[in-house]
C-alpha cells in the first residue's frame, strides 16, 4: 500500500470515529504513519482528503453512459444501491460538516474551488433521466429534476434511518430496498 493509499486509509478510519469536524490533518498524517507534511506533498488540504475518502471508499454514483443499456428499471435499481451505500459509508463523516456554520461555510468554500459538491450527482442522475427520455424508455411527462431528488432523498432517507437505528442489513434487504424504491418511483412515472 503506497503512502496516498495509507493516508487515505486512516483518513478514513479516523473520519469514521471521530467526523469530519475533530479529524485533523496532523492526526490523520500521525496514523498513517508519516509527518504532516507528507500528507500535504499528496492532498491539498482536509477537504480534498475528504473527497477523495469519499470518491475511493464508496461507489461511484454516475450513470454516465448508460442511457439505452440494460433497462431504466435495473440502471436505477443498481444506482439506487449504491447511493444508500454511499450514503451510508459517509454518514457519519459528513455529518460533523453540519456541526458549525463556520465549518460549514468553510466546507462549501473548499468544495467550490476544488469544483465539486453535493449537486453534482442530482444533476448526473436529471442527465440520464433526460437521456433515457430522449429515447423512449421513460414517459416524457416526468420531470427529470424531480426524479432524481426523490431517488436521492430517499437513499439519503434510508441510510439515516440505518444509522439512527443501528441496523446492519444484508445485501438482500438492500437489494430488496433499492428495487422497491425504484419500483415506487417508476411506477409513478407512467
Amino acid at each position: 500500500m503506497g503512502t496516498r493509499e495509507r493516508i487515505l486509509a486512516a483518513a478514513t478510519r479516523i473520519m469514521r470515529e471521530q467526523g469530519y469536524a475533530r479529524a485533523t490533518t496532523k492526526e490523520i498524517a500521525r496514523a498513517a504513519g508519516f509527518s504532516e507534511a507528507a500528507l500535504y506533498k499528496h492532498f491539498r488540504d482536509k477537504t480534498e482528503i475528504f473527497l477523495a475518502v469519499l470518491s475511493t471508499q464508496s461507489p461511484p454514483l454516475d450513470l454516465a453512459g448508460q442511457a439505452g443499456k440494460s433497462t431504466v428499471r435495473a440502471n436505477l435499481t443498481r444506482f439506487t444501491r449504491a447511493a444508500i451505500a454511499f450514503y451510508a459509508e459517509s454518514f457519519p463523516i459528513a455529518a460533523s460538516v453540519f456541526s458549525t456554520r463556520e465549518l460549514l461555510t468553510a466546507h462549501r468554500a473548499a468544495l467550490a474551488e476544488l469544483g465539486a459538491g453535493p449537486r453534482r450527482p442530482l444533476a448526473g442522475l436529471a442527465r440520464y433521466l433526460r437521456e433515457e427520455q430522449k429515447l423512449g424508455r421513460l414517459a416524457r411527462t416526468v420531470h427529470a429534476d424531480a426524479m432524481a431528488a426523490l431517488l436521492f432523498g430517499a437513499c439519503f432517507q434510508q441510510a439515516f434511518l440505518l444509522h439512527f437505528d443501528g441496523e446492519e442489513p444484508s445485501p438482500e434487504a438492500m437489494d430488496r430496498l433499492a428495487k422497491d424504491l425504484v419500483r415506487t418511483l417508476l411506477h409513478g412515472a407512467h
